[in-house]
This record gives C-alpha cells, sequence and structure tokens, in this order.
C-alpha cells in the first residue's frame, strides 16, 4: 500500500509540474480575445511525453482494496478520492488547459485538474460522494450530473437548481449513487462555450455486486469536436456544424491510445458523446451487443449482436464482445470526415484536374494563405504530399496521417485499434506493437 501511495504522490507532483507549465503557457501571448496584443507569437513548451503522465491507468487506479475492475481511460486518468468518515471526497479543478491534441499540435481548452477532458470519477453503488468545485475559469460555471438520479438542488444547472459558481468559489455537491453505470459531467452554465473548450469528464459507477456487469477490460473515453483554424490555437465556440477535429478523448489518431486486450477477455467499451452531432461508431474483426446506456444497464432480452452503434448527442452507449480473434482492429467513427485530421471546409475540387505545379505557385504567391487542393486523384495524395515534406501552418496537424506495419494509414481523427493478443501474460496489457500475420493470412497482389 506505500507503494501505492507513493505512486498516487509522483503522480500528483507530476501532474501540479504539467499544471505549473500550463499557467505559464497561459501567461504567454496567443492567437485569440483573451489577449487584446495579437502582434506576438506563443511559445508553445510541450510536455516530452505527455501519454506517459496522461494515461497511468495501472498507477492511479491500483486493484489493492478496490471491489471493480478499475476503469482505463484512453489518454486519460482517474481522479482519486480520500476517505471522510465514510464519504468519498473528490476535488475538480474547472479551469483553461493546455492539451496536446497530437504531436506537433497543441489546443487551449477548458477542462479540469489539468486536463481536458477532466479525469474520471470512478465510485461504487451505494456510496456516500462529496464533490468539491473550484472556479478557476474566467467565468462563472457548474457541474451537472449527466444521467445520475440524485437530489434536485444537487443537479447543477445554474439559476435553476443553484446559483452559479463565481470566479474563485467553491461549491460542494454531496449525494447518494443510486445507480450504477456509465454517465459524464459537464457544466450547465453557458454551455455552448464551456463545453465547446473541452470542459467535460466520465463518472463510472460500479455495481455494488461486483460479480455483476464484470469484465476483463474495461475502456473509456469522450467524442468531442473542435473549430481550430489552420495556424491558430483555440477553438471556436460559436461553431455549430463546421468543425475541423474529431476526437476521442480530445486526442486525434495516431496519438489515441490502443485498447490492448488478450484473447478470451470480456471487453467493454463506455463511449459518450458531447458533441454537436451523431457518430456511429463501429468496430472491425467482432460482433458486439450495447449493454449500457446512460440510462442504464440493458436487459440480455434486450440485445442483439452489431458491428456498428450510433451514439447521438448527448448520449452513452458501453458495447461489449469476448475477444475471440488475434489482430489490430480497427475501431473508429464511421461517418468518414470524422476520421481526418484538421479538415478545410472551402477546399477546392480538383479531382481529374491537371494541377503540377499550380500548388506550389499559388503557395508562393500568397505565402501566409494554406492553399490545400483536393489531389487529382483523390485524397490520398494529401498523405503523400506530407510524407514529402509538404509544410504545414504553425500548430496544425495534417488531414489524412498515421502509418501501419503496410503503409499509410490514411485517418487523422476518431480512429484507433483494440489489439487482441494470445499468450499475453495475466495482467500484462502493454502494447504488443503490430500484429505478426501468420503465413499466408494476409492479402497480397497476384
Amino acid at each position: 500500500m506505500q507503494q501505492n501511495r507513493r505512486n498516487f504522490l509522483g503522480l500528483g507532483a507530476t501532474l501540479l509540474a504539467t499544471a505549473g507549465m500550463a499557467s505559464t503557457l497561459k501567461g504567454q501571448d496567443h492567437d485569440h480575445g483573451f489577449h487584446s496584443d495579437s502582434s506576438s507569437k506563443r511559445q508553445l513548451t510541450l510536455v516530452k511525453n505527455p501519454k506517459r503522465i496522461l494515461s497511468p491507468a495501472t498507477i492511479i487506479t491500483p486493484r489493492e482494496g478496490k471491489s471493480y475492475n478499475p476503469i482505463v481511460t484512453l489518454n486519460g486518468w482517474t481522479l482519486p478520492y480520500e476517505m471522510k468518515e465514510g464519504v468519498k471526497e473528490f476535488h475538480l479543478i474547472a479551469e483553461p488547459v493546455i492539451r496536446e491534441f497530437s504531436p506537433g499540435m497543441v489546443v487551449n481548452c477548458w477542462g479540469y485538474n489539468g486536463t481536458s477532458p477532466g479525469p474520471t470519477l470512478e465510485a461504487v453503488e451505494g456510496d456516500r460522494v462529496r464533490i468539491y468545485v473550484t472556479n478557476k475559469l474566467p467565468e462563472h460555471t457548474t457541474i451537472h450530473w449527466h444521467g445520475l438520479v440524485l437530489p434536485n438542488g444537487m443537479d447543477g444547472v445554474g439559476g435553476l437548481t443553484q446559483p452559479q459558481i463565481g470566479v474563485g468559489e467553491t461549491y460542494v455537491y454531496e449525494f447518494t449513487l443510486t445507480q450504477s453505470g456509465t454517465f459524464m459531467y459537464h457544466p450547465h452554465a453557458d454551455e455552448m462555450m464551456q463545453m465547446a473548450m473541452g470542459a467535460m469528464g466520465m463518472f463510472i459507477i460500479h455495481p455494488k455486486n461486483p460479480k455483476e456487469h464484470a469484465v476483463d477490460r474495461d475502456f473509456c473515453f469522450l467524442l468531442a469536436s473542435y473549430d481550430v483554424a489552420a495556424g491558430t490555437y483555440t477553438p471556436n465556440p460559436s461553431t455549430m456544424t463546421e468543425f475541423n477535429l474529431w476526437t476521442f478523448n480530445s486526442r486525434t489518431f495516431p496519438s489515441i491510445d490502443s485498447m490492448n486486450v488478450a484473447v478470451g477477455d470480456r471487453v467493454r467499451i463506455r463511449v459518450g458523446n458531447l458533441t454537436m452531432t451523431n457518430h456511429p461508431i463501429h468496430m472491425h474483426g467482432h460482433t458486439f451487443e450495447v449493454t449500457c446506456t446512460d440510462g442504464g444497464w440493458v436487459p440480455k432480452s434486450a440485445r442483439w449482436p452489431e458491428v456498428t452503434t450510433d451514439v447521438a448527442v448527448g448520449q452513452i452507449r458501453a458495447i461489449e464482445f469476448t475477444a475471440k480473434h488475434e489482430g489490430d482492429w480497427s475501431l473508429h467513427c464511421h461517418k468518414s470526415h470524422h476520421t481526418m485530421g484538421p479538415m478545410g471546409h472551402n477546399v477546392p475540387n480538383m479531382l481529374v484536374v491537371k494541377q503540377d505545379d499550380l500548388t506550389e505557385k499559388i503557395s508562393d504567391l500568397m505565402p501566409d494563405y494554406m492553399y490545400m487542393p483536393m489531389g487529382k486523384n483523390g485524397m490520398a495524395e494529401m498523405q503523400e504530399m506530407e510524407a514529402m515534406g509538404m509544410t504545414l501552418l504553425q500548430n496544425t496537424l495534417p488531414m489524412m496521417t498515421g502509418t501501419g506495419p503496410f503503409g499509410a494509414i490514411e485517418t487523422g481523427g476518431m480512429f484507433t485499434t483494440v489489439k487482441v493478443r494470445k499468450n499475453k501474460a495475466r495482467g500484462d496489457y502493454s502494447d504488443s506493437g503490430w500484429f505478426q500475420h501468420p503465413a499466408g493470412s494476409v492479402a497480397k497482389k497476384v
């Protein structure tokens, strides 16, 4: 237990250091309306290995003393709590944060405890929880506990069920968890602004009986979309439809964690949607069932096999399957443009148009204009241009990226992999690298 305590303290120090770095960044000049001086360039200071800091699931949610299998939040972490006279106390700090969407691009977000989305809250059905919320945002806020059945005055709707949490103020929410399942938390104050900036998180409540709904691997992430113009750092919160970044937990492929499982594992993947459109989440290689929504567990008699489930705005879908087939299986949104990186909405349609040196000449004439036409023979030419060293504006990702064992994967948004492996040591869920296909089992040219 002492070792775990040291791990918690070490992680806390790391997160504090990260938060300090973010504060330093926030004090520097950048490109949006929070600072009137837009003439100076903001200097970027990145964490060298943010994944190490933001994905320590085995450290921050140790199994010791837990009656449940801890959740694994993709590119995220679980918030520690402290027991006070039988009540689990959590502390959330709403604040501006710097989020690295992928190496080469950071975004000014709003979140909790130094990250966006905020840390996952985990508790058990029947627990009494006390959640302190401190507001370090530049405007008032609240927190709504999406899907939870609780006293009306704890529901977190500013002006209706409580006063707004003013800048610098701390409010406390306290209630008993009367249900289990998958839930979210997010502001119910200036929602368009605050959720568009990334203020959101997951709330997982495990069943009181640990044998109920038990799985071997339990993952969660939030779907979020942002409009960050090329060369800038801050989402446009007034955007309603034309987003250009589609993310799992505010990360884009290939920087989204893979989900590593062993053959035979029962696997659950919980997906929450706080974007402004629906997302048909599709998995390759396995069929699954929807076993839980933000309204509760789905009875077995009401389930059916699927390979795609639509997660509408404000919904949660938890899917389950038994990992039977080895391989690197894709899991992604089936809206094709949602698996792409930053996309301009005025991309010229240049299919079958002879371009030759046209792009280079236009770039020479207008060096500050990011001219990225569709390729003569298709969009795949864009990743070829990137591989040849195409220059992007500062703090902008390519539209298509990612490299696999057979070449370019040509995605860049809501896309990751479920890596199913045989012969894994018990409890070893490290990344095994790319799948080694048995001889004769790969499609080939004839």
